[in-house]
C-alpha cells in the first residue's frame, strides 16, 4: 500500500505515504482531563512502535485527549528527537512542556496557511480555527496530488475555507466534551431535562457534521476523535447520563443525504488502503479489518498508577501558601465581568472547614476584596467539597429569573502544580 492510513485509537491515525510515517493526535495510555476520559478503544499492541518509528508528529491542540504527556513521556524515553508539528496558536500547545518534565528536543511551531515540505511528494498545511483560533487547528497533507483532510475538533475549520473533493476527510462526531448539563442539578435541571437536551445537542452537531461532510464532497470520510469513555467508577451517572453520538449513525446519515460519499467506522489496528478504495470504490478489501482475536475495547486502565500521581498533585504544599489564590485567577485571565464569587473550602458535610480558605474574587477588575463592592452586581457562593483525595465538586446556590438551581461542576488542582513558581514549592 503506497497510502496507508491506520486507526490506533481516538483521534490517533497512523498515516503511510510513500515511505514516510505521519502520526496524528497520539493519545495512546493513561487518563484525559485528569482522570475524566479515558480511551474506549485498545490501541494495537505495538502502539509503542508505532510511536516511536513515526517520521513527523501532528497535535492539534492542547487538550490532553490530543497532547497526551503520558503517551508523550514514553516517546521522550526513545525518541525524543522526532519532529513534532504544531500550529502558531496565542495559546501555545506545549505551554506545560517544562513542567512536565517531558523532554522532547523537535518540537516545531509553523505558521498557518503555509505549505510545509516534508520532501518532493509529501508536504502539509495547518489551519487554524475559526471559532477558536487560539486554540483548535487542523491539517492537509498533500500526497502526490491526493489530498487528506483531518479537521479534528474544530468547529468551522479556517473559517469554512476548504478543498473540496478531497481523497479522505476525518473530523470528530460524539460531542460530550462539556459538563453541562450533567453536573447541574435543582430547579429545571431534571434527569428529563437533561436527557432531552442532551439528545437535541447530539442529533445537531450530527446534521452538521453530516451537512459539512456533503457540501465538502470527500471520497472517503472517517468519524474519529470521540473514542473515550468516563471509566472511572466516580463518575458512572456522568457515563450513564452523557450519552454521546455514534460513529455508524453519522456515517448512516452521510450515506443518506450523499450516497456517492464512502464511509469508514474505524476499529483499532483497521486500515484503509487509499489507493485501492479510489481505484475500485465497489471493492470492500480496501479496509483491512483487525486481526481476528485482537481485543479491540479495553476494560482495565492501569488507573491506581495515574491516580496516585494526581493525589500527590492536590496535597501539594503549594496549596498552604493563600498566594495560589491570586496566581490562578491572574494566570486564569478571565475579568471585565460584573460578578463576585466567594469561594468556601468546606467538609464533607459542607460545612465550613475553620482553618479552610475563604475569599471573594471580583471578576469585573479581578481583584480579591475583603467585602462585596456597594455596585450592582451578579454574586455567587460557591462551596469547595475535597472528596476521595482527588475530586473536587463545587456546588453553586443563584438565582436566574426567581428560579434557584444548585450547580456542582469539577474543579482540580493538577494544572496550579505545573503553574506556580519555585518559590512556592
Amino acid at each position: 500500500m503506497e497510502v496507508a492510513v491506520t486507526y490506533l485509537t481516538h483521534a490517533c491515525m497512523e498515516l503511510r505515504l510513500g515511505n514516510r510515517k505521519c502520526l496524528l493526535d497520539p493519545w495512546l495510555t493513561g487518563p484525559a482531563f485528569a482522570r475524566g476520559w479515558w480511551l474506549l478503544h485498545e490501541p494495537p499492541a505495538d502502539w509503542k512502535q508505532r510511536l516511536c518509528s513515526a517520521d513527523l508528529i501532528y497535535i492539534s491542540h492542547m487538550h490532553s485527549d490530543h497532547l497526551s504527556y503520558p503517551t508523550l513521556k514514553i516517546l521522550s524515553e526513545k525518541r525524543p528527537d522526532i519532529p513534532i508539528y504544531v500550529g502558531d496558536t496565542s495559546r501555545p500547545v506545549f505551554w506545560n512542556l517544562e513542567q512536565s518534565k517531558v523532554q522532547l528536543t523537535n518540537i516545531n511551531v509553523v505558521p498557518f496557511g503555509v505549505w510545509q515540505n516534508v520532501d518532493e511528494q509529501l508536504r502539509f498545511m495547518i489551519l487554524m480555527d475559526g471559532i477558536h483560533p487560539e486554540m483548535d487547528t487542523c491539517i492537509i497533507f498533500d500526497y502526490k496530488g491526493h489530498l487528506i483532510l483531518n479537521t479534528v475538533d474544530c468547529t468551522r475549520p479556517n473559517g469554512g475555507k476548504l478543498p473540496l473533493k478531497v481523497d479522505l476527510m476525518m473530523s470528530d462526531f460524539a460531542g460530550g466534551a462539556s459538563g453541562f448539563p450533567m453536573t447541574f442539578y435543582g430547579g429545571k435541571y431534571t434527569d428529563a431535562w437533561k436527557a432531552s437536551f442532551i439528545k437535541n445537542e447530539r442529533k445537531k452537531l450530527l446534521n452538521y457534521k453530516a451537512q459539512m461532510v456533503k457540501s465538502l464532497q470527500p471520497k472517503i470520510y472517517c468519524p474519529f476523535a470521540g473514542y473515550f469513555v468516563e471509566a472511572h467508577p466516580s463518575d458512572k451517572y456522568i457515563k450513564d447520563t452523557n450519552i454521546k453520538n455514534k460513529a455508524e449513525d453519522l456515517n448512516a446519515l452521510i450515506n443518506k443525504l450523499a450516497p456517492n460519499i464512502l464511509t469508514w467506522t474505524p476499529l483499532p489496528g483497521a486500515v484503509l488502503d487509499l489507493g485501492l478504495a479510489l481505484r475500485d470504490p465497489r471493492d470492500r478489501n480496501w479496509i483491512t479489518a483487525p486481526p481476528a482475536g485482537v481485543k479491540l475495547y479495553k476494560d482495565s486502565w492501569e488507573m491506581d498508577l495515574y491516580l496516585k500521581e494526581l493525589n500527590r498533585a492536590i496535597g501539594h504544599e503549594v496549596f498552604k501558601h493563600r498566594s495560589w489564590i491570586q496566581f490562578y485567577y491572574s494566570w486564569a485571565g478571565f475579568r471585565d465581568y460584573n460578578l463576585v464569587v466567594r469561594v468556601i473550602e468546606t467538609d464533607d458535610r459542607f460545612e465550613a472547614l475553620a482553618d479552610g480558605f475563604d475569599y471573594l474574587v471580583d471578576f469585573l477588575d479581578l481583584s480579591f476584596p475583603a467585602a462585596r463592592p456597594e455596585r450592582e452586581h451578579a454574586y455567587l457562593e460557591v462551596g469547595l467539597l475535597y472528596k476521595s483525595g482527588l475530586q473536587q465538586w463545587y456546588w453553586v446556590n443563584y438565582h436566574i429569573n426567581g428560579e434557584q438551581l444548585t450547580s456542582p461542576s469539577k474543579v482540580l488542582r493538577q494544572d496550579l502544580i505545573t503553574l506556580l513558581p519555585p518559590e512556592h514549592g
